[in-house]
């Protein structure tokens, strides 16, 4: 057994011998072959291999070549155009018309009720009634008379003691009336001088009583409404007037 073994052994020696010989290659039994032409084959760019003598310095690399730049163009500004917004066209709003302020009064308190009613359809703030207080108004006052005839007797009389008279209104006709005055006291004083004067039939009345007046104001009417507003408003013949 041992004998075989080492009989393999030399075989076995003996043929890698061959195969690394190449005695083998008819066969086609042989390692990849190392010789020149088949290393030239595989060598890549020989041309460019130069063999330098010993301790000579290494050879100093090629220049780089340089390309030339083109010269930049100078840049070329752009304009900036500014949006230009649309044009609307809005048709020219005629001027307004001028406004006057008118007033009309007095009103009683009949009138101004009245009037607050047909003013209401009005735009507010157009109209307003302005209230205002009349004081009260007393008389020296002679009469009342039964006819014309007495008096104009009276004022016979009442020339001769050199005093003034005046018609007491509609109210009080036929009399006569011999001073108006803001108050009953000045009335009261003014009577008892005239009856120093001579005169004994005269009294003290009270022409007229407090009352409360209302006064009409449009602070801004045009032409147009003016005449409207005359119309379409109980101003009881009172005329509209400038402020």
């Amino acid at each position: 057994m041992l004998r075989l073994l080492v009989l393999l052994l030399l075989l076995a020696n003996a043929g890698y011998y061959a195969w690394r010989q190449g005695l083998l290659q008819p066969w086609g039994l042989a390692p990849a072959s190392q010789s020149e032409p088949e290393r030239l084959q595989q060598q890549l760019h020989p041309e460019a291999l130069h063999l330098l003598p010993s301790g000579s310095p290494p050879p100093a690399a090629p220049p780089v070549p340089v390309q030339a730049e083109a010269p930049a163009e100078p840049a070329t500004p752009h304009p900036t155009s500014t949006p230009t917004p649309p044009v609307t066209a809005h048709a020219p709003s005629p001027p307004p018309e001028p406004t006057q302020c008118l007033q009309a009064g007095s009103f009683d308190e009949r009138q101004a009720a009245a009037l607050r009613q047909a003013a209401a359809s009005l735009p507010t703030g157009s109209w307003q009634l302005e209230a205002s207080i009349q004081s009260g108004r007393w008389m020296v006052y002679m009469g009342r008379f039964p006819d014309t005839d007495v008096v104009d007797k009276k004022r016979g009389e009442l020339r001769a003691l050199g005093i003034a008279f005046d018609r007491p209104g509609a109210a009080l006709e036929p009399g006569l009336s011999l001073g108006r005055y803001s108050s009953e006291e000045r009335a009261e004083v003014a009577l008892k001088d005239l009856a120093r004067q001579g005169v004994r039939t005269a009294r003290v009345v009270q022409e007229r009583p407090e009352t409360r007046l209302y006064q009409l104001r449009l602070p801004a009417v045009t032409a147009a409404q003016r005449q409207q507003l005359a119309t379409s408003l109980p101003l009881a013949g009172k005329p509209l007037k400038p402020c």
